[in-house]
């Protein structure tokens, strides 16, 4: 296991916690559980012997690492039960901030991911189809396709000014 000092630690949670935060809520939709992937993505990180050559790449585990929790999470979760009392002792998921955020959640997973990594989170097509094991042919197709249901679901007008 690699020791790292406080401030390496605190260097990683102020870069990737928020990215980890928001990339788990696009998958679960859930403020609770996107929280315990961050737990978990951290942990791995921290404890895991895993050196990277680059910012990107750090960045690019971090992504990765982030979207198969999220994964594993969601099949595991077709796994378990609870009790229906359970479920009133539970608080409803905080609402998304938009519009336009609440289309993109709605999208079909592969059609989200593209859409949420090329343009909330800035990568390119090349790096989105890496981050995500797919060819740049199918990340392009993904984007205009989710494009297209974000019209559709947005409205022409409206879409035009916030997308």
């Amino acid at each position: 296991m690699k020791q790292l000092d406080r401030a390496e630690a605190e260097r990683l949670v102020d870069t990737y916690s928020d990215l980890i935060l928001r990339l788990s809520y696009t998958y679960l939709k859930s403020t609770h559980d996107a929280q315990d992937i961050c737990q978990n993505v951290f942990l791995k990180l921290l404890t895991s012997n895993q050196t990277f050559d680059s910012l990107a790449h750090e960045k690019a585990w971090v992504i990765r690492a982030t979207a198969n929790a999220c994964k594993d999470e969601l099949r595991a979760f077709r796994r378990r039960t609870a009790p229906i009392e359970a479920a009133y002792a539970s608080a409803a998921p905080e609402a998304p901030d938009s519009a336009v955020l609440d289309a993109v959640m709605a999208l079909p997973e592969k059609y989200r991911e593209a859409v949420y990594l090329y343009y909330y989170e800035g990568y390119s097509v090349r790096e989105t189809a890496a981050l995500l094991g797919r060819s740049e042919a199918a990340v392009i197709a993904h984007l205009s396709r989710g494009r297209q249901k974000l019209r559709g679901e947005l409205g022409g007008d409206y879409y035009e000014q916030r997308v």
